[in-house]
């Protein structure tokens, strides 16, 4: 792929727009409101936000060294060794294919309410969805700069639409007195918090996407950081501000009854009664364009993904095609749209709920896997510093990681255990241990593999996590693989 074409507002495009905060604040935290009955989101994206700022340090400090496309594959290979490294791979294709497939469930809802307000069309949620998945196909393919100028525009109007609103919910709160009761530490011991976690670092997901594009970037030891910890401090302090202004328009105690009765209107509905009439359809028609930037930032990582690994051999060296006109990943961003369309066939042909069970349910389950990746991350980052030291303080390399790992690990355990009650579910319904078991079988699938390759392709088991490196030892001779002096050519 192309390099030096990137710098901090086009990476931070592709990351804000992967984390759709208009998408987040209107769909998933409303949904979230009303599924799980705990009014204490705004705190639990907060203390999200904490959470993930601590696991950034070390994040962050390895981006510094290494400047790959394979996220956390490439950092769980080089910290824990190749075959867990293989597993964290296909932990990450099912993850974040789960979470950009969801999204065209909310998309062709949205798009189908937008075109029957507008111009009275009446089309089935199905055929905006088809039509969203043909545009992401399309510009899947063109260059990474033309894509991060389309989701730099959207995305500065659906912030300034954001800030709006949640000044306009603010200055009107219920009973004529503002309340923080939704801010409370002491909502995070109540019922629900647990599940409702997991819903947080999902609205965050694409934040820690800036590593994806360090082989794109103008300069990866500032670029990566900069981004990283910009977006994640937007993100934070977007999620918690408009979560809060929603339970302040309707009070702490109506919170969840209001979502329940509006849903994905919530945001508008609150805020229709005090700013004009065309800024709240425009409010209602970003929220469309934020899920189509979401989309394509999601198709983008997904591509970069495949292209990390069939460029070390792990999956066939052919996926690894890149456009010799735009430098994008041709053959994973195809890939990527092919899965994305057989899964909306399965949705459409069996006529399923598409912002119950593929928006929400594959929102979730997406969510998951990424809570696991930053898990193995976090531990991932101390097993390649013991290694490799180099400048870094121990607040860098020890301390963060390891204080991460444990909140993350303990989250984590709390999400597995509440899986049924955060999707509510039966107590009987297979979905409960089905989809958080779907990563444990994709985890042994990529160690399976990873042993395989060591035994009867050698040359490639040595390359992985190598990154652009890969090339250089897979063209010297076998017995010269073992003893180039490249970063993680030691772990295990």
């Amino acid at each position: 792929m192309a390099r030096t074409r990137m710098g901090v507002p086009s990476v931070m495009a592709f990351v804000l727009a992967a984390a759709a905060p208009l998408t987040v604040i209107a769909g998933s935290a409303s949904t979230g409101y009303a599924v799980t009955g705990y009014v204490g989101v705004p705190v639990a994206y907060l203390t999200v936000g904490l959470v993930l700022a601590v696991f950034s340090v070390g994040y962050v400090a390895m981006a510094r060294r290494v400047r790959q496309a394979g996220g956390f594959y490439t950092y769980v290979s080089l910290g824990l060794g190749r075959v867990p490294g293989v597993g964290a791979a296909m932990v990450s294709q099912l993850g974040y294919n789960a979470l950009q497939i969801s999204l065209y469930g909310a998309f062709g809802v949205v798009a189908a309410a937008v075109a029957q307000a507008q111009f009275g069309w009446r089309l089935g949620w199905w055929v905006y969805a088809v039509a969203g998945w043909a545009l992401v196909a399309m510009l899947g393919l063109r260059s990474v700069k033309v894509n991060g100028r389309v989701l730099a525009a959207l995305l500065v109007l659906e912030l300034a639409v954001v800030v709006v609103f949640d000044l306009a919910l603010i200055a009107h709160p219920a009973g004529g007195q503002v309340s923080f009761a939704a801010l409370s530490p002491t909502q995070l011991s109540e019922a629900g918090a647990a599940a409702i976690l997991v819903g947080g670092i999902a609205g965050f997901v694409g934040y820690e996407a800036a590593v994806v594009f360090s082989e794109e970037v103008k300069d990866p030891r500032r670029t990566v950081a900069r981004a990283t910890y910009l977006a994640l401090a937007l993100i934070a302090g977007l999620y918690g501000l408009s979560t809060w202004a929603m339970t302040v328009a309707t009070g702490p105690t109506n919170i969840v009854a209001a979502a329940q009765r509006d849903g994905t209107d919530l945001f508008f509905y609150l805020a229709a009664p005090y700013l004009p009439a065309p800024l709240v359809d425009a409010g209602r028609i970003l929220l469309l364009t934020s899920l189509g930037a979401a989309l394509l930032a999601f198709h983008n990582m997904i591509a970069r993904y495949t292209f990390c690994l069939s460029r070390e051999g792990v999956l066939p060296q052919s996926w690894g095609r890149t456009s010799r006109r735009t430098g994008a990943p041709v053959y994973g961003s195809a890939l990527q749209s092919l899965l994305a369309v057989g899964v909306l066939v399965v949705y459409i042909g069996q006529g399923l709920d598409p912002m119950r069970h593929l928006f929400f349910y594959g929102g979730v389950t997406g969510g998951l896997g990424v809570l696991i990746l930053m898990t193995a991350t976090s531990v991932a980052v101390v097993g390649y510093f013991a290694r490799h030291r180099h400048a870094e303080t121990v607040w860098r390399r020890l301390v963060a990681p390891v204080f991460s790992a444990l909140v993350l690990l303990g989250i984590l355990a709390a999400t597995v255990s509440g899986f049924g009650e955060l999707l509510d579910v039966s107590g009987h319904s297979p979905l409960r241990w089905l989809l958080p078991a779907s990563f444990l079988a994709a985890a042994v699938a990529g160690v399976v593999w990873a042993l395989i390759l060591r035994r009867v392709r050698p040359t490639v088991y040595a390359v992985i996590g190598l990154g652009p490196d890969s090339l250089t030892v897979t063209s010297a001779p076998p017995q010269a693989s073992h003893s180039l002096p490249v970063a993680g050519a030691s772990h295990a």
